[in-house]
């Protein structure tokens, strides 16, 4: 996925939009067969914003073909620990465990990375 930030304003009640587009082509397949643009503009709007521990905010689901709309929520947690920081992300189910799974698999890769990342900085 291809991500473009819109706008952004990290305080409560302030919004993040942006646009994702698919671009492998297992993402251009899956948009497809779900019946979806390969362009989805995402928005978001922050509930709770408390640097360094705690974000919360609901993100507008709208863009799923056949479904009402509707708002899920997102609460991440930051921990310090004795080796680092504890993430705890935590978040709504979606209208069916299927869409709920791909969100988890999405948090999971995004998660994934970023693990990835913050390994290769820690080495010499």
């Amino acid at each position: 996925m291809a991500v473009k930030v819109l706008k952004l304003d990290l305080r409560p009640g302030g919004e993040l939009v942006y646009a994702m587009t698919a671009i492998a082509s297992d993402q251009i397949e899956f948009m497809k067969n779900e019946g979806m643009p390969l362009t989805t503009e995402i928005r978001v709007t922050y509930t709770e914003v408390v640097p360094p521990r705690r974000l919360a905010y609901t993100t507008r689901l709208d863009f799923i073909p056949d479904v009402e709309p509707y708002d899920a929520g997102t609460l991440v947690e930051l921990y310090p620990s004795a080796n680092g920081v504890r993430l705890v992300l935590t978040q709504d189910a979606m209208h069916n465990e299927r869409w709920t799974q791909l969100a988890v698999m999405g948090w999971e890769s995004e998660l994934g990375k970023l693990a990835r990342i913050l390994a290769e900085r820690a080495q010499p």
